[in-house]
């Protein structure tokens, strides 16, 4: 079946890895139909915008995004591309899943999916400067928001990712001893949504610095976390170092009118057009992606073929300690397809 998705290459390290992506893609035999579109620097210097009319129309029609990594110009007045996606489709579910495939780090065994809500809390922008005594920055506030609304379907939807993938716990993980308000409702509608779970997801709690100092110590006591707009945040970088790094880590924006997915480490514009980026942080999100499309066979096979290039082949790219250029990974990932 072939499958229309719009395709965003990025900008820096991104045409590269993509390129690599979608080498390893076709060798699985995925088959789409991509509207390709432009966004960040690259669309700046093309439309006068970092996020083109033509791109979010190209999103609103497929419902469906491949996306590299994009820059923010600096400067400009314009605001991240990637949150004004996730408002601009409603994508209120950032998807973070990350496993142990580098062998002999301090882990092995790490399998956690993070589920974090992607349009509230202190991360809707509300601030503001006040002044005092003739300085006009004495005093900075930032608002955080959340709702009832946003809480539930965050929490649902980590419980029904975990029926309709084998996860056996949720951990809810929160600040409600301290932020009373907006934390401890995430923590009351969660509690609330995971009776309607009970006895076939097991649940429990923990607060945020908690649970970061368990994760550190004995990653294996958890499976899917889910959790407020920036503890989520800290929390998937956090859990990408215990497997090696962002490299290693792709992520999934969810709505109900359309679906994004990415690499979610920066552009890294200092190693741009030398040949030497991990594409693996993208291949792992077109997997997810293919999971998203009803394609989860292909993808199996992908996150399989990437696991014995590294684990089984020992070919890597620099950040994993080996010496392989972007498309030499990709060529044995490839191989390992064939």
């Amino acid at each position: 079946m072939t499958h229309r998705a719009t395709l965003i290459r990025g900008d820096g390290i991104g045409p590269e890895i993509m390129e690599a992506t979608l080498r390893v893609m076709a060798a699985a035999g995925a088959s789409f139909e991509w509207d390709e579109q432009l966004g960040g620097v690259a669309a700046l210097n093309d439309a006068g915008t970092p996020l083109p009319d033509a791109t979010v129309e190209s999103i609103r029609h497929t419902g469906l995004a491949l996306k590299g990594p994009l820059t923010t110009p600096v400067g400009t007045g314009f605001r991240s591309v990637n949150v004004a996606l996730r408002r601009e489709f409603d994508l209120y579910a950032n998807v973070r899943p990350t496993t142990s495939i580098v062998p002999g780090g301090r882990y092995d065994g790490v399998d956690i999916v993070l589920v974090r809500e992607n349009t509230e809390g202190l991360y809707v922008g509300f601030e503001a400067h006040i002044p005092v005594d003739g300085d006009p920055k004495a005093v900075a506030q930032s608002l955080a928001v959340v709702t009832r609304h946003g809480c539930e379907r965050i929490v649902r939807y980590a419980f029904e990712y975990a029926l309709t993938n084998g996860r056996r716990k949720v951990t809810i993980v929160h600040k409600a001893n301290i932020l009373k308000a907006v934390s401890g409702l995430f923590l009351e509608v969660g509690r609330d949504v995971s009776r309607g779970y009970e006895g076939r997801v097991a649940v429990d709690d923990m607060i945020i610095d908690a649970c970061a100092m368990k994760l550190v110590l004995d990653p294996s006591q958890f499976d899917v976390i889910v959790t407020t707009n920036m503890f989520g945040d800290i929390l998937s970088d956090e859990i990408a170092g215990l497997v090696g790094g962002l490299g290693l880590a792709p992520g999934g924006n969810i709505g109900q009118r359309a679906a994004i997915f990415e690499a979610v480490h920066g552009s890294a514009p200092d190693i741009a057009g030398r040949g030497i980026a991990n594409p693996s942080a993208l291949i792992l999100a077109a997997a997810m992606m293919l999971d998203h499309v009803g394609e989860a066979p292909r993808a199996g096979r992908m996150r399989e073929a990437l696991a014995h290039t590294i684990r089984t082949d020992g070919i890597r790219t620099k950040d994993l300690g080996g010496h392989a250029t972007t498309m030499e990974f990709a060529d044995a990932v490839t191989q390992r397809l064939a």
